[in-house]
């Protein structure tokens, strides 16, 4: 894909006021939030998937909270997992700026693979995962084990800025990348797609 038609699919829909506060504060507090086209893709997952309950690894500043929120029926309830707190203070800042019920997100300040398990078998319908990229694989396990039949996972930056699929490339975050990829792959419980978008979006149905 060329980069004009890359910055098109990108920016096809445009991020409105609150989306580009939150993305701002991200880039203030360090983190990488997913892009606009990324971000696009989840909020038509939580739509298509009518997604009541969805778990995100990762909260960042809110943008992605934000897309997916944006996608789910108003009764949905989004379960955020960060191991930072001012992450989660930033996310709640954009959530109230967009006028998202506080009854809508369960925000868990911690370790994800520490608060994944105490989360129920197969109770939800799409788990989203931005975090520590080592722990992609861990993230996995945990992420499936939660997905009913016919749910959801969905994984960013899995071509980890080009380094992917550069084999020279063997620091544990790309490892991680490839290893989860990998495993999607070899799950005959998935069904799996990458998608071309922003650092490229791993997503896989539960079958079922």
């Amino acid at each position: 894909m060329d980069a004009p038609t890359r910055e098109y699919v990108e920016h096809y829909l445009p991020e409105d006021p609150v989306l580009a506060a939150a993305r701002g504060r991200g880039a203030e507090l360090g983190c990488v939030p997913i892009g606009a086209g990324g971000g696009a893709a989840l909020r038509f997952l939580a739509a298509a998937l009518r997604a009541k309950a969805v778990v995100e690894v990762g909260t960042g500043a809110g943008v992605g909270a934000l897309y997916l929120l944006g996608g789910m029926p108003v009764a949905g309830v989004l379960t955020s997992i960060d191991v930072r707190a001012e992450h989660q203070r930033a996310a709640r800042v954009a959530f109230a700026e967009a006028g998202v019920a506080v009854s809508r997100t369960r925000l868990i300040t911690g370790r994800a693979l520490e608060v994944l398990p105490r989360l129920a078998d197969g109770a939800y319908d799409l788990v989203f995962v931005d975090a520590a990229k080592a722990e992609y694989p861990g993230y996995l396990r945990e992420g499936v084990r939660l997905l009913r039949p016919g749910g959801v996972i969905a994984f960013d930056n899995v071509l980890w800025h080009g380094r992917v699929v550069d084999p020279s490339h063997r620091d544990a975050d790309t490892v991680a990348m490839r290893e989860v990829a990998k495993a999607v792959r070899d799950d005959e419980r998935l069904v799996p797609v990458i998608l071309p978008l922003g650092d490229g979006l791993l997503v896989a149905a539960k079958a079922g």
